[in-house]
């Protein structure tokens, strides 16, 4: 348990200060968040053709209003968490490797529904909209998180027992 703890602060570490730097941010976090923002306009216009997205920016074209995706908003650090809780636990490099891409996939497509429900309520309420994305998305992202890692810690103990029962 403790060379878990150490691995995983030493990774979030590692993997927060790579994501800060210049170049990650110009070749990973901007095009990131400007594809989230093309994704989450091309979701929206399966019901609404009047939204637009250009660069982070989600915006309705008929009245102008939308949402700007920032750092902290694109799910990254979220990913980054799960990545180092994924990498520090002990099991074989194929279910880490399946952990990290369905556990990115999980966390994005939760990520995008935050999206497109803090567009929507920005159009409709300020207050609520500054309380969902201060706090009940901050949490709601975080269970995501906690809950993509404990069902693929799950499928590492399967995974492992079927291994003994083989051997």
């Amino acid at each position: 348990m403790t060379r878990f703890l150490l691995t995983f602060l030493a990774l979030l570490l590692a993997l927060f200060t790579l994501e800060l730097t210049h170049p990650v941010q110009e070749a990973v976090v901007l095009p990131w968040t400007a594809l989230l923002a093309s994704i989450s306009a091309w979701v929206i216009s399966l019901f609404d053709h009047s939204v637009i997205a250009y660069g982070k920016i989600l915006q309705h074209a008929g009245s102008g209003l939308g949402v700007s995706i920032e750092a902290g908003c694109n799910g990254i650090e979220a990913c980054i968490i799960l990545a180092a809780a994924v990498l520090a636990y002990p099991s074989s490099w194929q279910l880490r490797v399946a952990g990290l891409i369905l556990g990115f996939l999980a966390i994005q497509i939760v990520n995008i529904g935050r999206i497109i429900s803090l567009f929507y309520l920005a159009a409709w309420d300020h207050v609520i909209f500054e309380f969902a994305h201060l706090y009940l998305w901050q949490i709601l992202i975080m269970v995501d998180v906690l809950i993509v890692w404990l069902v693929w810690i799950r499928q590492v103990a399967k995974a492992e027992e079927a291994h003994v029962r083989a051997a």
